[in-house]
């Protein structure tokens, strides 16, 4: 077994969904064969599109997941999908390049300029070293090694009691991380900060942002899915809501529907709760639309939490 990144853009070529799936030709089968049952971290490169000359993309590393398995793609000869579990976001994308170098190291020749071959292949093996500084630039808030990032001009969010001063990377290898990556606290909290940040720390049904003393959001990461019920730990399977609301939403007194409207039980919600809600009773969304409510999880929630 050994780590892998796989790249996968805004509007994949591919039929990827990372959070299910990666779907890949036969050139790198020998790759994802040797990262099965180990974990990859997902790559989105500067191309947003199949299209050569699209751009806008983060260049940066964005989430993590393990390989369980590969199966052949039944539709297209000479292509597979790595089906994927434990799918967990960064609360902060990481860039392929930071002050200090590559986190690949395949990625620099040795005169320091990026070696554009080993850039250009979708699906790269890595050392356990390097998957483990990525995680740790990527979790670096949950971990208690930094404040989360906000908007400049902010206050940011303080550091978990009992850590110390931000550590500037690369940071000194932990090898437990990977152990937290199963354990429900560590997924929670990267979750939640994943989602906070992506809302801006406002709750997308009533507009409020509120900061407390200590620097600390007080909206929280609501799952439209449950965990439960096979949600996965996805930015597009959540949504950011202040308690109240996150309350009513996970009891189906609340939902969304396919057009990001807000809807209401009317039989079962209090008669004051739309003075709650925004005027234009509209769900307000992130900025990046690939990490708005998926429409799948929307439609479950619907049809499954919803008592409308």
């Amino acid at each position: 077994m050994t780590k892998a990144v796989l790249t996968t853009k805004v509007d994949p070529t591919y039929d990827d969904r990372p959070e299910e799936r990666y779907h890949f030709p036969r050139t790198y089968l020998r790759q994802v064969e040797a990262a099965v049952r180990d974990w990859i971290v997902y790559y989105e490169p500067r191309r947003t599109t199949g299209d050569v000359l699209s751009k806008g993309g983060r260049q940066a590393y964005f989430a993590t997941a393990r390989i369980d398995g590969i199966i052949p793609d039944p539709s297209r000869a000479d292509h597979f999908y790595a089906l994927v579990s434990g799918y967990l976001e960064f609360e902060r994308a990481v860039p392929f390049r930071e002050n200090f170098g590559t986190y690949e190291r395949a990625l620099t020749k040795e005169d320091g300029s990026t070696n554009k071959g080993a850039f250009g292949r979708a699906v790269r093996n890595m050392t356990d070293e390097e998957y483990d500084l990525i995680l740790m630039a990527g979790y670096s808030h949950t971990l208690g090694l930094a404040p989360r990032q906000r908007p400049i001009g902010d206050v940011p969010e303080e550091i978990h009691p009992g850590f110390g001063e931000t550590a500037q990377a690369p940071y000194e290898v932990d090898r437990r991380i990977v152990e937290q990556l199963v354990s429900r606290p560590f997924r929670d909290r990267a979750f939640s900060a994943a989602v906070k940040t992506a809302y801006a720390d406002t709750c997308a049904m009533t507009g409020l942002r509120i900061i407390n003393g200590g620097g600390r959001s007080e909206v929280q990461a609501a799952h439209v899915r449950p965990v439960a019920d096979r949600g996965p730990d996805a930015v597009s399977n959540g949504v950011a809501l202040s308690s109240t609301v996150h309350w009513m939403f996970d009891r189906g007194l609340l939902s969304v529907d396919e057009n990001y409207d807000l809807l209401i039980a009317k039989s079962t919600a209090p008669d004051t709760l739309s003075r709650l809600l925004v005027p234009e009773r509209k769900l307000r969304l992130p900025e990046r639309p690939e990490l708005w409510p998926a429409q799948t999880y929307l439609d479950y929630h619907r049809r499954q939490v919803f008592k409308g």
